[in-house]
């Protein structure tokens, strides 16, 4: 089945399966160009009684400058077939490679002109919110200081999730 729009009342996946096992891409930019990097963290729910998803970005990371010059970005989440691309657009930089050429991907574009992938099973296109800086000063549970060794800390992006597509 091919990709296709829904409304957001459809969408209902196992939030805690998929972004625990089989990760997503994280993509911003516009017809112009557009960088795409693998995410494990991710967070769906309501906020501010409105449709939100939580990203988030070191401000090391190519994507990072995307992210902050745009309005929208997408979370494009692919099934389990899809590891070695997940590896890949994990572990590459956009400065350095054009990632979406080397896998493959078809681009297709969202609200707001955001890049998405067709191959996907099942696509966000959010509208920012709300961005902040996490702080360390703020970390309650001492387990989270071992994402920290070395790397800035991520900046939060919240999304008012504006369109859905899914297989």
């Amino acid at each position: 089945m091919p990709l296709h729009k829904v409304e957001l009342n459809e969408v209902s996946p196992k939030v805690l399966e998929v972004f625990g096992t089989q990760n997503a891409l994280l993509s911003a930019g516009g017809k112009d160009g557009c960088n795409t990097m693998t995410i494990g963290w991710c967070g769906l729910g309501r906020l501010w009684n409105l449709p939100a998803c939580t990203v988030y970005v070191r401000p090391e990371r190519y994507t990072f400058e995307f992210m902050e010059r745009q309005e929208y970005f997408t979370v494009s989440v692919f099934d389990m077939s899809h590891k070695k691309l997940m590896g890949y657009c994990g572990s590459k930089s956009g400065r350095d490679t054009d990632k979406v050429k080397e896998c493959g991907l078809t681009v297709r574009y969202g609200a707001g002109d955001a890049p998405f992938f067709d191959e996907a099973e099942l696509v966000l296109v959010c509208r920012k919110m709300y961005a902040q800086d996490l702080e360390p000063s703020c970390v309650l549970d001492e387990r989270i200081n071992r994402f920290y060794q070395g790397e800035g800390w991520h900046r939060l992006y919240v999304g008012q999730v504006m369109e859905a597509y899914q297989r």
